[in-house]
């Protein structure tokens, strides 16, 4: 007589109840894993959008036609939306301060540029580029 051997009624419900406490805990896993996989491909974007806004000032900086007196917050008004990047934000600060970069005065320009956006789970996330400029004589 051949034996054969299956599951049993009790081997199969302790597979399913295993299964049942692992898969919740699997998929937020692989949810996390999702989330943390585009949060560094936005943010790389974010980078180059503030960027691309710092060219803008240093090309405007060095314009025989714009020159340093354009330098000014009005003319680099807040970006509520993005023609090419839906979902982002971008704001120019621009600083005229003395020698220290902390203090009021002339001859140097702090710009810094913020790029925001909002990601899956609604947490607002922002990246942060600085650079300054000085007045050279004409």
């Amino acid at each position: 007589m051949i034996q054969r051997r299956a599951f049993t009624l009790i081997e199969a419900i302790i597979a399913i109840l295993i299964l049942g406490v692992a898969m919740p805990s699997m998929l937020t896993a692989l949810a996390t894993a999702h989330r943390n996989r585009v949060t560094p491909i936005k943010t790389s974007q974010a980078r180059w959008l503030a960027m691309e806004r710092l060219e803008d000032v240093i090309a405007d900086r060095a314009s025989p036609e714009r020159g340093w007196s354009y330098l000014v917050p009005g003319n680099y008004p807040v970006e509520t939306t993005l023609p090419n990047a839906p979902g982002f934000a971008r704001s120019t600060a621009i600083f005229e301060t003395g020698p220290d970069l902390v203090t009021p005065g002339e001859g140097y320009m702090k710009i810094a540029v913020t790029v925001s956006w909002v990601d899956e789970l609604d947490t607002p996330l922002a990246v942060t580029l600085t650079t300054v400029l000085t007045e050279r004589p004409e």
